[in-house]
């Protein structure tokens, strides 16, 4: 910029030159331009760093909204797949770029706070600085020219007044000589020419003294005042370019204090997803879908090279009565189907869940009891809360109405009542289900409607005890008391043996019922079915449609014929039997 050098960049030389030659007023022109291209570079700088923020913000803003699309929504299903390690290392990888999105927020707030906000405030300082350095020196500037034009002013008055005088002498040399001039003539020549030269004296002590002025005015303004307003726009200049370094650092220095940050998020995420066991996750796949049922037995051979057992014909009840027993069907199944699947009941299912496999009922009823303790726990701490605002109110009287509570206490107090009730009942179901969960065999094969009893006694006591429900499942206890009766090891021998049950007339289907569980079958309006066990008094009949659709369906559906003979037939292979 401008220090010992300004003289040369104005005069050229060391000596002083004409002001002519010197136009200062061009160097302040470039230094004016120069300096605006420095403001508008830091305004350019200030812009860049604003951009940098808004992208930043813009960049977390998408983070978020990403992290927050893939949550999983409260009280859906997705809560339930997050038990799983690799579901819960995807949670945690949201919950990290959460926090990498805040690191983007901070480095945006720092940027606008230590970058942006101070350089704004710096560069209108700046200007104020810039413009009340240029004012001055073109103040300087004005007054060394009005200085000028004060010593060219005196110096025409001088050249003219020595003009003057020179052209007054010559008249009265003129006048002195001529002897035709009257002596007052040349008297007042004299006078004259006596004052021009004193005007001309004047002028010139004037034009002196106006010179001196000038040349200790022209001295300062270009050794003293210019120097030093250059200087000072050279410092201010010097400190534009340190701030905008310093900037520049502190644009790297906030990028660099958020990284530890980053690298711990990126850091967690590598450790969620380091937390992944596979083993487990399958664990959790079978605990949640095991059924508590045991295989089938394997399946016999069958050799047809012996003489064949001839089957109970369905119109023959002279050879149901050669045999001397029959193995009758409790489900309405194939014998070919030996996996225990429960079908599905498309409405809702029992409240004790005994539609479910003997596991997975036990998990449901375990939820049921958390659940309602849950609630009995949020009854009483409403309670206890009403209790303690009720005992301000006993002790003053004017914050409220201490009886204005008690309606609400009772109200507390009949739902916990309830609630607990309810945990009992369900707690009953769940330690009846954890009691018999060892022995499953039997369960399981009579969940899946494969159940076939030892003997007709048993399919008696079997339909006698069964309770019935509105859409045709099989309750617990009939489950309880058949697995009391019949054991795991004569269930497998007899399996394979079965026989059909003989029919003891028909029936006719008034209604049509759709048989949605196990044990219970399908039959439309007006069909007609063979009848092979009636009504024991619990409201449903055992009735067939082929030799492998079988099953019970509610007596006030159907119109019943049975034949006299057949059923008497069947009451007497009954007490054979027994």
């Amino acid at each position: 910029m401008v220090s010992q050098s300004h003289r040369y960049v104005f005069h050229g030389a060391i000596s002083p030159a004409p002001l002519c030659c010197m136009k200062p007023k061009d160097q302040f022109d470039n230094l004016e331009k120069h300096t605006q291209w420095g403001i508008d570079v830091l305004e350019k700088y200030i812009k860049f760093v604003k951009e940098r923020t808004e992208i930043e913000l813009s960049y977390a803003k998408q983070l978020r909204n990403l992290s927050k699309k893939y949550q999983p929504k409260k009280n859906s299903k997705e809560e339930e797949e997050y038990r799983y390690t690799s579901t819960r290392a995807f949670l945690a990888t949201l919950n990290e770029m959460n926090d990498y999105a805040g690191q983007h927020e901070v480095i945006s707030e720092n940027m606008t706070s230590l970058i942006t906000g101070e350089l704004t405030r710096y560069v209108q300082e700046l200007k104020q600085e810039r413009k009340s350095h240029f004012h001055d020196g073109r103040k300087a500037q004005q007054h060394l020219e009005t200085c000028w034009k004060q010593l060219e002013a005196s110096k025409r008055r001088f050249e003219r007044d020595c003009k003057e005088a020179d052209r007054a002498q010559q008249y009265f040399e003129k006048m002195d000589a001529d002897i035709n001039v009257t002596k007052a003539d040349v008297e007042k020549a004299r006078q004259q020419a006596q004052l021009r030269h004193q005007m001309a004296e004047d002028s010139k002590a004037e034009y002196s003294s106006t010179l001196q002025k000038f040349n200790s005015e022209q001295h300062d303004h270009y050794y003293t005042h210019i120097p030093n307003i250059f200087q000072k726009i050279q410092d201010m200049e010097e400190r534009r370019i340190v701030r905008i370094g310093e900037s520049m650092k502190t644009f790297a220095e906030v990028d660099r204090q958020v990284i530890p940050i980053i690298g711990k998020c990126l850091d967690e995420i590598t450790k969620a997803a380091e937390s992944i066991d596979h083993k487990n996750d399958s664990q959790l796949v079978i605990e949640a879908f095991k059924s508590g049922f045991e295989p089938p037995g394997d399946i016999e051979f069958e050799d047809f090279t012996q003489p064949m057992k001839r089957t109970i014909s369905e119109s023959s009840l002279s050879n149901s009565r050669g045999d001397g027993k029959s193995e009758p069907k409790f489900g309405g199944k194939s014998k070919g189907k030996l996996w225990p699947f429960i079908k599905k009941n498309k409405g809702a299912g029992p409240e004790d869940f005994s539609n479910l496999p003997p596991e997975q009922r036990r998990k449901k009823l375990q939820q049921k009891v958390d659940e309602l303790n849950k609630d009995i726990q949020k009854e009483m701490d409403q309670r206890d809360a009403l209790t303690k605002m009720k005992d301000v109110y006993i002790k003053n009287p004017q914050m409220g109405d201490a009886a204005s509570v008690d309606h609400r206490l009772a109200e507390l107090g009949q739902n916990i009542e309830k609630l607990r009730l309810e945990v009992q009942k369900f707690e009953g179901w769940l330690a009846e289900v954890e009691g018999r969960l060892p022995a499953r065999t039997e369960q399981a094969r009579r969940q899946s409607g494969l159940y076939e009893a030892q003997n007709t006694s048993t399919v008696n006591s079997c339909a006698q005890d069964r309770e019935s429900s509105p859409d045709g499942s099989y309750t617990e206890e009939q489950s309880q008391e058949t697995e009391m009766k019949v054991p795991a090891t004569d269930f497998d021998d007899e399996f394979d043996d079965e026989e059909p049950l003989p029919t003891i007339g028909t029936c006719k289907a008034l209604y049509t019922f759709e048989g949605q569980n196990e044990g219970t079958i399908s039959v439309a309006e007006g069909e007609m079915l063979y009848v092979i066990e009636e009504d024991k008094g619990d409201g449903w009949t055992r009735i067939r449609r082929n030799e492998d659709e079988e099953g019970y369906v509610p007596t006030s559906y159907v119109e019943v014929y049975l034949d006299k003979n057949a059923k008497d037939e069947y009451k007497s292979l009954q007490k054979i039997s027994e």
